[in-house]
Parts: C-alpha cells; structure tokens; sequence
C-alpha cells in the first residue's frame, strides 16, 4: 500500500498545484487585461492600475470567465466587439501562463 499511498499521494500535491497555477495564471491575465482595456479608455498611471484591480475583482463574482468579460464589455465602447475582447483575453492568459512558467 505504501506505493498506492504515495502515488495519491502525488497526484494530489500535483492537482493542488496545477489548481494554484491556473488561480495564479487567471489573476494575472485579469491585471494584463484591465491595464489593456485602461488604455483603450485612455486611463495611465493609478488610474490604470486602479481599473485593472477591480477587474482582477470582478472575477469573484463567479466561476469561469464570463465576469471578467461582462466587466469589460460593459465598461468598453461598442466599437471594440466581443471578439476582440475574448481573443484578447486568450493571448493574455497564454502570456499570463509564460511569465508564471518564466518565474518558477
């Protein structure tokens, strides 16, 4: 039993960290994407920063995505569509995952 123990055993230390990477990995792509949509609206400086934070928050209102990109769409004009908005959110989570994998 001491080598099906330690194999659950792995698995879970495997699961939480993964689980501790995607939250590290979404958190970050939500800061990336805030700064993007600040820029759109013309906020710099604290202003940015102040807006990507609170779309960091709208992330816990729910499970998934579609927060965040309600956040975002509501406070983006109508000139940037939705698929600028979800593409966006993809190339800035795989550039989230990189800077995460890049810093150990």
């Amino acid at each position: 039993m001491t080598t099906f123990d330690n194999r659950k055993d792995a698995a879970e230390k495997k699961f939480a960290h993964d689980a501790e990477l995607q939250f590290k990995a979404g958190a970050r792509r939500n800061k990336l994407l805030g700064l993007w949509v600040a820029e759109q609206l013309g906020k710099s400086g604290a202003e940015a920063e102040a807006y990507a934070k609170s779309v960091v928050m709208s992330d816990f209102e729910e499970a998934g995505d579609e927060d965040v990109f309600r956040k975002v769409r509501g406070d983006l004009p109508a000139s940037v569509s939705d698929h600028v908005i979800r593409r966006t959110m993809d190339e800035l989570m795989a550039k989230a995952i990189a800077e995460i994998q890049a810093n150990g």
